[in-house]
């Protein structure tokens, strides 16, 4: 199930970037050091490497714009990319951006020697092989805030249009036809909203339920505190059974495929409702579409497919999913392009958030937020010392390593270190004084050289 949201746990403020300029910048990039006197100290690779960037899918080109305003080398394709194309084509690049359709499998990753990172501008990251990625000591960042608003509203408008059959009333004045009536229209005030999984999205979205007098109760794994008058309830089929309007809100994992199928929809009131905005293998389509032609279900809403088109203009047809003319068939269901997250404001921000995460990783080292990596920061340098070295050391996750890393680093002065573990990757990063760059070759050579070496970069 999704992560919950949690009310009373506030999120941390965003970093902000430096430019790569060398400008001086304030040091809120820090939240141990107060004064506004502190300059940070602007980090680069130390090989000086022209770090290369692939963004796909249409990524916003706000985006775009701030990683070419930090120095780096952009290239933007408005398409996904298959396996091989990308096999072909990442092992030019040290960093790549991605949605929802293009796939970063072990294969790609194995073929790209140079990647050192991956951004989902989305929520989701199932498209991407997260432990290959994590192996290969390449952390993966998305943006699991910044559309939730924009599928929530999305959601509510869906509600709205089933219930009033505004699609189906559309469609008939469009092609001239004048059919005003009220059988199988309903409000939604006084109704009740299924909401299957209490994240993010389903939070938000009980909020605005709430606020058109709609009844919400949800199902999650875990137990969460709701909001306003909202109702956990005991299990999927309790939630089934008693909701007018179901809506999916869950990532793709093996336990959630297919979790809605004959049995749940045959669970569900009849004359009732089913959203899915979440992903397209939740839902067993067939299923569902026995179910609306048999009219046990009044209609549904579906934003996300198990296969989707790759590209704006290309078919959607029964080539890509063989029942997508019975489903485009079938009355009083709402087809969109899995748009759930598609506004304006929403893309801005997950470029804008996306785009931080991504720069303070190659600049500064800096792992928070990674979803399939150890969480490590450390407080920015002052920018007036000039003999600061930053090593970041990814490493399989065994006995022994932090002794020889400090055993490499010990003619110098170590002034912080911090490293931390997840699974079988493990990641130190430390600030060392009093080393030439000179000196930085043997460092390398020393510590990339441990048997449990994955990957290491230094910063200067």
């Amino acid at each position: 199930m999704a992560t919950p949201f949690h009310p009373l746990r506030p999120c941390p403020p965003p970093v902000p970037i430096p430019a790569r300029s060398g400008h001086e910048v304030a040091a809120s990039a820090s939240p141990t050091i107060s004064s506004p006197q502190f300059k940070v100290k602007i980090l680069h690779p130390v090989e000086n490497v022209d770090l290369r960037l692939l963004l796909l899918e249409n990524i916003s080109q706000e985006a775009v714009a701030a990683f070419r305003a930090q120095g780096f080398h952009v290239d933007h394709r408005t398409k996904a990319m298959t396996e091989e194309e990308l096999i072909a084509t990442l092992p030019e690049y040290h960093a790549v951006g991605i949605r929802s359709k293009t796939k970063i499998t072990a294969r790609v990753i194995q073929a790209a020697a140079k990647l050192l990172v991956i951004g989902c501008f989305c929520i989701g990251t199932n498209q991407v092989d997260l432990s290959a990625a994590a192996q290969a000591g390449i952390p993966v960042f998305n943006s699991p805030f910044s559309n939730s608003r924009s599928v929530a509203e999305l959601v509510m408008g869906e509600l709205v249009a089933l219930s009033r059959q505004l699609f189906e009333r559309a469609h008939e004045l469009r092609h001239g036809v004048w059919n005003k009536q009220s059988k199988g229209c309903w409000e939604v005030r006084g109704k009740t909203l299924g909401i299957v999984g209490y994240g993010h999205i389903g939070s938000q979205l009980s909020v605005l339920a709430e606020a058109f007098g709609i009844r919400v109760i949800f199902y999650d794994v875990l137990n969460i505190m709701p909001l306003g008058s909202a109702r956990q309830v005991d299990s999927l089929s309790t939630l089934l059974s008693d909701a007018d309007f179901v809506t999916l809100h869950v990532p793709e994992l093996p336990e959630t495929i297919n979790m809605i199928s004959q049995p749940q929809l045959a669970l569900m009131k009849k004359g009732s409702y089913l959203i899915n905005n979440s992903r397209g293998k939740v839902v067993d389509i067939p299923a569902l579409i026995d179910a609306l032609q048999s009219k046990h279900l009044a209609g549904a809403a579906v934003d996300v497919f198990p296969s989707e088109p790759g590209s704006n203009g290309a078919p959607f047809d029964d080539q890509l999913n063989s029942w997508a003319t019975a489903l485009r068939n079938t009355p009083n269901v709402i087809l969109t392009p899995h748009i759930g997250g598609s506004t304006e404001e929403a893309q801005r921000l997950i470029g804008e958030e996306v785009a931080q995460s991504l720069t303070r990783y190659l600049d500064y080292g800096s792992t928070i937020g990674a979803v399939n990596f150890p969480e490590v920061d450390l407080r920015a340098m002052a920018q007036e010392r000039g003999d600061y070295i930053r090593v970041c050391h990814v490493h399989r996750n065994q006995p022994g390593v932090l002794k020889q890393v400090n055993d490499a680093l010990s003619p110098y002065n170590v002034e912080k270190q911090y490293s931390e573990s997840k699974g079988e990757v493990a990641y130190v990063m430390a600030d060392i004084a009093d080393v030439s760059i000179e000196e930085v070759a043997m460092l390398r050579e020393r510590i990339s050289g441990t048997p449990a070496n994955i990957l290491t970069r230094f910063l200067a």
